[in-house]
Formats: structure tokens, C-alpha cells, sequence
């Protein structure tokens, strides 16, 4: 990876020509300039943040849960031996439904791992141990240049590639333009592509929690009125919270001491694995569904929230994000052992005929399982609970929501075949 941040890099790079730039340096940019790169593709990523920035080396509370096939791609572009040994793996996933305080609803789903024979449904792994190792694969990757610290200010599309114009004045041209910077995509926006959504009136407050007892590796999804809690195992005595609340309620959160926060979450979380403090900040990220209209243009494709962007329901978010990567990655190969353009409209189409439905239909499940859980209704409720456990005394049911949890579902790209 070339860093250029010297006070020349806008000569140096003035008219410079790359096969792919991607605009996003948060996972999924980086994920596919790993993956094109392994095709031979020389990959120029646009980075708004410094190095520093995306390498810190403290724990913030920030993590991810990646499912096993999302697992697989980590492995196939090098990332996988790197960030194994601080990765928790997800052995079972229990969802229930309640209030806080009463203790959880005698229904459920109960998942186990061992039902599939894969491994894992997942694993959590941690922000700063995952953007490390993207940051160290691209930096010792010569097909990879790197650009931190600048933001793309313009994009313009010719007959045979695109030109993106970045705010120090510099120019990069290329065959194709990835948008992988996030739900605000500029690179849709000035695409022309409109986006469908709406707010759900709900905030997801993130943290992590040290506990006395050990969690098993059971990742726990328990439906509150105001939204889902989910207890997410993390390496050691620790768990990532997401915790889903009104507006209201999330901004009342956010506001309070630490002490306070752990009072108010305490009757949500449990006593079942003993005592609890928080470790790391706190964060906060408001709920609502997007999508783009089309997941391309003129030379320009889009990937991760920059095309959708779901409910943290199912914590598939990134796991969807990476599977466009995998996809885009290679319908591009294949496109260039053809002899292909890969910037051309009927290669891009293969890509949006791939990945549109499946992130459709993510979509509108888990629109879907927010409305019908986040609320109090009694008879919704009652509803829900027989559903789950209909759901949880079905064997061939309950195999097929793992093996979906576990992104081993539908069309896989290569790179999440293993």
C-alpha cells in the first residue's frame, strides 16, 4: 500500500490512472481492494480519515458480529490468521421476548452450532483488531494505493472509464467507481442515484460490559418494547450490547453518567451472568431503512450501506456489506478473464441482478421483525412467542434460520464458499 501524504502527492498523482477506485475506507472498501487486488487489478482507495485514525489500538467497545461464511472471505483475502485468536466464536443464539425487569418469556428460539456442520454460526471480533489488519493486508499489497486524509469532490464518466476529482485537486482515472462510503453515499448521490427509506424512531446505543460469569459464547437477542437488547460474547468475561430505544429514551442514555447507564440497563440485562460494568464509550447511531434505487450507474457500483443500509435486528449489516464485496469482486475476475470492460453496464448489471433481491429481502425481514417485536402489544405478543416456539420445536425450521444466521444461504460467491 502507498501512502501518499506528502505536500507534493497532488502532483505526483495528477492524472493518475488505476483500474478500480473504491471511495470508503471503513471494511468494506477494504475488503474488496483485497479482493480485486488478488485478481491482478491495480486498486486505488479513498480514505477520508488518517491512518492513525483507523489504527487505534484501544478498545472503544465498537465490535462485529461476522458470520461464517463472512468468516470464509476474511480467510480467503488474508485476513482471517490475523484477527482468529481475538475472535469470539457464536456457539448458540437465544431469542426471547419480555420486558425489562420481568425475566424473559418461558418461549423462544434456541440456535446451536452443532446442528450444522460447518463450525460456528459466527464470531465477534472487535473494531480495532479488524481495521488493523485491513490497514497492515492493503499496506504490504502493491497493487493497492491507499489515499488518507481526502475525500473525492467530484466524479465525471467518459467513454471508456471515470474520473474522480479529489479535494486537494488532484485526479484519478480508472475502468470503474466503487461507492463503499456509507449510507450518505456521495458516490450514489452524485451518480444520480436516489435512495427509498425511512426512520424507524429508534437509536442503537453500543457498548461493551465486563461480567463475572462466563457467557458460553451465546449471543442473546431479548425484544423490548422499545426495541431489541442484544448481548453479544466477546473474548474473556465481555459482551458487546447493541440496545435498540426510542429516540427519547436512547438520547436520556446517552446523557447519563456511567453509574446511571449501567442502573438503567441493568433490569434490561439480567443477573445471569452475575455482575456487570461497563468497559469502553459509549455510541450512538440512529435506526432506519435505506436503500438505493439501483446499486449502479455509468462505471460506478456501490456496496454495504452505501446500497443498503438494514435494522441491526439480525446484526447482518456488515455481513450483507460483505457479501456484495464478494460478489463485485468476482463478477469483475470473471468479467476480465473474459476480456471484458468492467466498468461496462451489462458487467455491472450481473452484480445488481446478484445481490438486489437478497438485500431486498434482508431489507424488508427485518423491517418486518422490528415492527412486529418493538412494541407492547398483547396480542402481537402472544402472536410472537407461539411463533418462536413453533419455530424452536421444528428441527428442519430451526436448521434453516442457523444455517441463515450463519450466511451459508442463497447464491454464495466464491469467497464465502470457503
Amino acid at each position: 500500500m502507498r501512502r501518499m501524504d506528502n505536500p507534493d502527492r497532488g502532483r505526483i498523482l495528477q492524472g493518475m490512472t488505476t483500474d478500480l477506485i473504491i471511495v470508503g475506507g471503513g471494511l468494506n472498501g477494504p475488503a474488496l481492494a483485497l479482493a480485486a487486488a488478488q485478481s491482478g487489478m491495480r486498486v486505488t482507495i479513498i480514505d477520508s480519515l488518517p491512518v492513525d485514525t483507523r489504527k487505534k489500538v484501544d478498545f472503544d467497545g465498537r465490535s462485529y458480529a461476522l458470520a461464517h461464511a463472512s468468516m470464509r472471505l476474511l480467510d480467503g483475502i488474508g485476513i482471517w490468521d490475523t484477527i482468529a485468536d481475538h475472535a469470539q466464536p457464536m456457539l448458540q443464539i437465544k431469542v426471547t421476548d419480555g420486558r425489562a425487569g420481568e425475566g424473559p418469556s418461558p418461549w423462544m428460539m434456541h440456535f446451536d452450532h452443532a446442528e450444522i456442520e460447518e463450525g460456528p454460526m459466527g464470531y465477534m471480533v472487535e473494531d480495532r483488531h479488524l481495521r488493523r489488519a485491513f490497514l497492515d493486508a492493503m499496506a504490504g499489497n502493491a497493487h493497492i494505493t491507499h489515499l488518507a486524509e481526502e475525500t473525492v469532490v467530484a466524479q465525471t464518466i467518459g467513454a471508456g472509464g471515470v474520473a474522480v476529482t479529489l479535494a486537494s485537486g488532484q485526479t484519478i482515472n480508472a475502468a470503474l467507481l466503487v461507492g463503499a462510503d456509507g449510507r450518505q453515499s456521495g458516490t450514489a448521490t452524485r451518480a444520480g442515484i436516489s435512495r427509498t427509506g425511512w426512520g424507524y424512531g429508534q437509536t442503537a446505543v453500543v457498548c461493551a460490559v465486563t461480567h463475572e460469569k462466563p457467557h458460553g459464547g451465546i449471543a442473546h437477542q431479548f425484544f423490548m418494547p422499545g426495541g431489541p437488547l442484544a448481548i453479544l460474547p466477546l473474548t474473556q468475561n465481555r459482551s458487546s450490547i447493541v440496545w435498540s430505544e426510542t429516540d427519547a429514551r436512547a438520547t436520556a442514555l446517552m446523557a447519563m453518567n456511567d453509574a446511571d447507564f449501567l442502573d438503567a440497563l441493568k433490569p434490561a440485562f439480567g443477573s445471569f451472568l452475575g455482575e456487570i460494568g461497563l468497559t469502553g464509550a459509549r455510541f450512538s447511531y440512529p435506526l432506519g431503512l435505506t436503500l438505493a434505487n439501483s446499486f449502479v450507474a455509468d462505471r460506478t457500483a456501490l456496496v454495504g450501506d452505501a446500497a443498503h443500509g438494514v435494522h441491526p435486528i439480525a446484526g447482518q449489516g456488515l455481513n450483507a456489506g460483505l457479501r456484495d464485496v464478494a460478489a463485485l469482486a468476482e463478477v469483475l475476475e470473471t468479467a476480465r478473464a473474459r476480456g471484458e470492460d468492467i466498468g461496462s453496464i451489462p458487467v455491472l448489471t450481473r452484480y445488481q441482478q446478484w445481490r438486489r433481491f437478497d438485500t431486498t429481502t434482508l431489507a424488508i425481514a427485518t423491517d418486518t421483525f422490528n415492527r412486529l417485536f418493538s412494541n407492547d402489544n398483547p396480542l402481537l405478543r402472544v402472536a410472537r412467542d407461539i411463533g418462536m416456539g413453533l419455530v424452536n420445536a421444528a428441527p428442519g425450521l430451526r436448521r434453516g434460520f442457523i444455517r441463515e444466521a450463519a450466511g451459508l444461504t442463497g447464491d454464495l460467491p466464491r469467497l464465502m464458499r470457503g
